[in-house]
């Protein structure tokens, strides 16, 4: 009785049995339960502009990317979970910035 993998459209079992990956015109062998990194580019935190989100469960903060083509450029980022001044943020693009957080919140009237 024979095994057969199921495998992407993209993706083809070799002769030797593993699965290969065609890409483009590349092909490029997966390894099982190998983990994939994307790039990211570290940014660190300068300061803490409030809390944001419908529950208040992100933050809002202005970071210094430290590293790559937009070195030195300050981004205002949203945050989840718990982050101080001095931080480093592990950013996956440098190029969109979140909204600036409005004047108006619960009960102001506008």
């Amino acid at each position: 009785m024979t095994q057969k993998k199921m495998v992407r459209k993209e993706e083809v079992v070799s002769e030797e049995g593993k699965v290969v990956r065609r890409k483009k015109g590349r092909q490029e062998e997966v390894k099982k339960g190998a983990v994939h990194f994307t790039s990211a580019t570290p940014a660190k935190v300068e300061e803490v502009i409030g809390r944001t989100g419908t529950r208040g469960e992100a933050i809002q903060v202005r970071c210094k990317v430290l590293e790559g083509r937009d070195e030195n450029k300050v981004l205002r980022r949203n945050v989840r979970g718990p982050v101080q001044i001095g931080d480093i943020l592990m950013l996956r693009e440098t190029e969109i910035e979140a909204r600036a957080l409005s004047k108006a919140g619960r009960g102001s009237g506008s």
